[in-house]
């Protein structure tokens, strides 16, 4: 007669026993990787982001942490910082007029140039987004701008087009206009810059077309069925659908405007001026910091930004849940 297997049953501890056995628990193959499989693979990859660490502690924490610090002292590059506590800020605020008028020059310059620019540059973008030929091209050419970049050869160019003998100059002259140094004018240098900015849209206007290509067809052929117009089809589907391309441009513009420093160096006089016209927040840390040697107070002008920064981004944020509408 062929025996019957045994039966399992539970021991005391809930582990299956097979009867006739030795009553040691039946111990099932473990399914998976191998402990400390994980550990191992992780630890190779940390290996390898080693150098990206050490730059990033080397080249941005541990100046940040230096940048702090020197912020509540009194150092001038020749001796060893002097602890002064919070004196650099109460200064700031209570005793340095130039101060708070790069503050407000800065400010009022953001709320000018970033709109403008962001205007411009969706403009352009409604003008190129439709395929047609040599369309490639167009967009290159509107870009080129924005690839040169707001460097020193762009910023000198830009003084030269709006002096004496430029070619805004020249070009005026043909309606009557009287020459004028546009640069060296407190109540127009300003707006040279800003017409620098203006010009420099191809980055934003990129991001726009891309933004518009995305927008279905389908709801512009419901809205003209409707009878909708080319305004109510703009503010009403456009600019819904196009608002968050319109609030990271807006964002990023923002803090490239707050760091203005090479045209307002080289397109003013230098030092700030005309009467102060030019010197921008980035211009008067510079001044601080490397003509009159006072590292320790630039370094709590720099710490003031980077908390104005965060505060005016914060707002963006906190505006952008009323007026930018995702795919929900």
């Amino acid at each position: 007669m062929s025996t019957l297997p045994a039966l399992a049953r539970p021991d005391a501890g809930g582990a299956p026993v097979r009867e006739g056995g030795s009553g040691s628990p039946e111990r099932r193959p473990r399914v998976g990787r191998r402990p400390g499989h994980d550990f191992t693979r992780s630890r190779s990859g940390y290996v390898f982001l080693t150098p990206w660490f050490v730059g990033v502690a080397g080249l941005v924490l541990v100046p940040l942490a230096f940048s702090l610090y020197l912020s509540f002292t009194d150092y001038n590059l020749l001796g060893s910082p002097e602890w002064v506590g919070l004196d650099n800020y109460r200064q700031l605020f209570g005793d340095d007029d130039r101060y708070l008028h790069s503050m407000r020059l800065t400010l009022g310059y953001v709320v000018v140039a970033v709109p403008l620019q962001l205007a411009a540059a969706l403009a352009a973008a409604l003008l190129l987004s439709p395929s047609r030929r040599g369309q490639g091209v167009y967009r290159a050419l509107f870009y080129l701008p924005s690839l040169l970049g707001a460097s020193v050869a762009v910023s000198i160019t830009w003084r030269a087009l709006f002096d004496y003998g430029g070619g805004v100059n020249s070009f005026l002259a043909t309606f009557g206009i009287e020459e004028r140094s546009w640069v060296n004018n407190p109540s127009t240098v300003l707006w040279v810059i800003v017409a620098l900015e203006i010009w420099r849209f191809g980055a934003p206007m990129v991001i726009f077309i891309a933004g518009l290509q995305q927008i279905p067809a389908e709801v512009y052929e419901a809205a003209a069925l409707d009878g909708a117009g080319p305004v109510t089809t703009f503010t009403r589907i456009t600019i819904p659908m196009l608002s968050p391309i319109i609030f990271f441009n807006l964002v990023l513009g923002v803090i490239s405007a707050f760091q203005t420093f090479t045209p307002a160096q080289l397109v003013g006089d230098g030092r700030g001026g005309p009467a102060d016209s030019t010197l921008f927040y980035a211009v008067n840390l510079y001044q601080q910091a490397f003509e009159y040697q006072r590292m320790g107070y630039a370094s709590a002008i720099a710490w003031v930004m980077l908390a104005v920064l965060a505060v005016v981004a914060g707002l963006l944020f906190w505006t952008s849940r009323r007026w930018v509408h995702y795919g929900d």
